[in-house]
């Protein structure tokens, strides 16, 4: 009888429950596509007799996922706790020295320690699998390790944060201020117990950061990623982004450029009509540009039981296949350290800034981005209130330090009413 692929599954929230569901519902399917049974032995969470929709009396129950990670009846680590250090790093610290495999969906603690992980685990002659840390349901990681791995990987790009796509498109299809959405986002559950963690970037930045280290063969550097969330997005830039043709969306840009590697997470204006601009609720796209290949586009669930668990399976799946892919798609001892690079790229930006309703205010505005050498493209007023005017200018195209050069430059204007907002409009 074929030796089944036992799993050890510590964690048991929402994608947990769905991994269950899926290895007692589908089990000949997934002996059919793998030629072995794929069998759950041993589970662990916080709370015991938690009802999660899910019979576990089949299962062993380990308080400690340590314990279980050491299991002789675990064949591969299943770790779905999340969080960056704690019980998920030990754990998997301990699964790999006692010879397991391991299956994660946790992009935070690959972001932060996937490096020294994955050099244990290529010591120990076992893999590390994290389809479902990006992305939820799209397979990019294995498009990445596997597809396009005959390619020169020339820009990753994508919006990887289903909570920030389903804010912003929420902000505009309802005309609902930022504050209003959040709250409301807050309510369904789909902002994290640290809501920073996704409307600052956060989230998304881990991702990008796993996309980046895979796609130019570099190590993890989440640390070296510009960031910046989706707090000051206003109704009106909302508004304004798509009276001139664009949708605002809180994007990741990977790319190796001869200066270093480029990474950034943030607010962006794309064409309304792009594919990343007709993106709508809390669904996920990810660009993959190759030498070879071209342009790829994958579009989908980002996160929820279904996709996530599903991601899972399909890792878990090719171990029971006997399929062993390096960590971030070559052997971990060879990635080289990255030389971190700022945006040099030039391209048109949109920017937003309330000016004291005094004669001259404007034209000071308009000196100081001549003297940074940025043009402008198109300049809007809108209606005054009491003692301020709003004003919406879109640059010609011009790198960020010439605009951040000219955003110091506004503050000895004396005539601007807090902090400009500054948005890249991207080229897709």
């Amino acid at each position: 009888m074929t030796t089944p692929l036992r799993l050890g599954l510590a964690g048991l929230g929402t994608v947990g429950a769905g991994v269950v569901k899926i290895v007692a519902a589908r089990a000949n399917l997934l002996a059919r596509r793998t030629g072995r049974p794929v069998v759950i032995t041993a589970v662990s969470a916080r709370t015991r007799d938690k009802d999660r929709g899910v019979d576990l009396a089949p299962y062993a129950w380990e308080d400690d996922p340590v314990a279980l990670a050491r299991r002789e009846d675990v064949d591969v680590f299943v770790e779905l706790m999340g969080g960056s250090d704690g019980p998920a790093k030990a754990a998997s610290e301990a699964a790999i020295a006692a010879g397991k495999d391991v299956v994660t969906a946790n992009k935070a603690m690959l972001a932060i320690h996937g490096q020294a992980l994955a050099e244990a685990a290529e010591e120990a002659g076992r893999v590390i699998r994290f389809e479902a840390a990006v992305a939820g349901g799209i397979p990019v990681v294995k498009a990445l390790t596997e597809g396009l791995a005959g390619n020169e990987i020339t820009r990753v790009m994508g919006v990887m944060n289903g909570t920030c796509n389903y804010i912003l498109t929420r902000m505009e299809n309802a005309g609902l201020p930022y504050e209003e959405v959040f709250d409301e986002a807050n309510k369904l559950g789909y902002l994290e117990a640290d809501p920073t963690l996704d409307v600052g970037g956060i989230d998304a930045g881990h991702k990008l950061a796993l996309l980046a280290a895979i796609a130019f063969g570099t190590k993890v550097d989440f640390p070296a990623m510009e960031l910046e969330g989706i707090e000051r997005i206003s109704i009106d830039d909302i508004r304004h982004a798509a009276d001139m043709g664009f949708r605002i969306k809180l994007l990741g840009v990977a790319q190796m450029t001869g200066r270093g590697l480029e990474q950034r997470m943030s607010p962006c204006l794309v064409p309304a009509d792009s594919a990343l601009g007709q993106l709508q609720n809390a669904t996920n796209m990810v660009v993959l540009e190759g030498d070879a290949v071209g342009q790829i586009v994958l579009r989908g669930a980002g996160a929820g039981e279904g996709p996530t668990a599903s991601a899972v399976m399909s890792d878990v799946l090719d171990i029971a296949r006997g399929i062993r892919v390096s960590t971030f798609g070559a052997p971990a001892a060879g990635l080289e350290t990255a030389r971190p690079a700022r945006v040099a790229a030039a391209a048109p930006y949109y920017l937003r800034m309330e000016l004291q309703d005094k004669p001259g205010a404007l034209a000071k505005v308009a000196t100081v981005l001549g003297e940074a050498g940025v043009s402008i493209d198109r300049m809007r007023q809108y209606r005054h209130a009491e003692t301020t005017a709003p004003v919406l200018i879109v640059t010609h195209k011009t790198t960020r330090d010439a605009l951040d050069h000219a955003r110091h430059g506004f503050a000895e204007t004396g005539v601007l009413v807090g902090e400009p907002v500054a948005i890249r409009i991207e080229s897709v």
